[in-house]
């Protein structure tokens, strides 16, 4: 069986400074319909969302979005939260953002918590774990930052050792990683600009289980970067839309 040693040491170091999060219910249910019904549809043109049918209705979910703005959140919410899969969305989001003095509250109060991404603690990890083992759908941005070109970015280890570590202290629990793909037709959307959301097919963390959580935790990175490849690497919608005016003025 795979070592459960990973991240012991830290976890038991770091006990006194753990991290916790809630969606507020009341917050939800005025913010969802609110973003899903009025200011997305408003903000952009289009958002296309392919692939609804791979989000898992139940089980400890891991989602894997490309991040290509800060509009990323929202769009994963969009494509994916409450009034879609009838789950609420947890998100591994960055320290500066959480500990802003508006944005932060509304992160806060709707499932967010703190990752230090220049020097991640065990805390967030932690609770990563946590979420998981309640079998909570947490959305992680495994590139760690954003850009703002069309190619998938390596990818941090983070999320597949994580998801592994939960499936080796609760083997069946059935662990998941969901690869996403969001594309904009600008590098910096703006008023009108069209989305695709492109949903692909989940990844069984079992699978990868081994006696090495080193090299599972490879192997699992390997291959969700290769699931975000596959539906994300395609030609861009700002080509698509190019081809399509060129296609309509023949």
């Amino acid at each position: 069986m795979i070592q459960l040693n990973f991240f012991q040491q830290n976890l038991e170091r770091e006990k006194s400074n753990l991290i916790d999060s809630r969606v507020s219910p009341w917050l939800a249910r005025l913010v969802y319909p609110l973003g899903c019904y009025l200011v997305l549809p408003l903000f952009f043109g289009k958002i296309e969302v392919m692939g609804r049918e791979n989000i898992p209705t139940d089980a400890p979910v891991i989602v894997a979005p490309t991040h290509r703005s800060y509009w990323d959140a929202l769009i994963v919410a969009y494509a994916m939260g409450r009034l879609i899969s009838g789950r609420d969305l947890r998100f591994m989001t960055s320290l500066d953002h959480v500990e802003a003095p508006i944005k932060g509250w509304f992160i806060r109060h709707l499932g967010g918590f703190p990752v230090d991404t220049s020097n991640p603690r065990a805390g967030s990890v932690r609770h990563s774990i946590e979420l998981l083992s309640r079998e909570e759908m947490l959305v992680i941005f495994p590139e760690g930052g954003i850009f703002r070109d069309n190619r998938v970015h390596a990818l941090k280890r983070g999320v597949a050792s994580i998801a592994l570590e939960v499936e080796a202290e609760q083997p069946g629990s059935g662990v998941q990683i969901l690869p996403v793909s969001i594309k904009y037709d600008r590098s910096y959307p703006g008023w009108g600009s069209k989305v695709k959301v492109d949903i692909g097919s989940p990844i069984n963390v079992a699978d990868y289980l081994s006696d090495s959580l080193r090299q599972s935790s490879q192997q699992l990175t390997a291959a969700l970067k290769a699931a975000l490849q596959e539906i994300h690497e395609e030609k861009t919608l700002s080509a698509v839309a190019s081809d399509t005016e060129r296609s309509k003025s023949k």
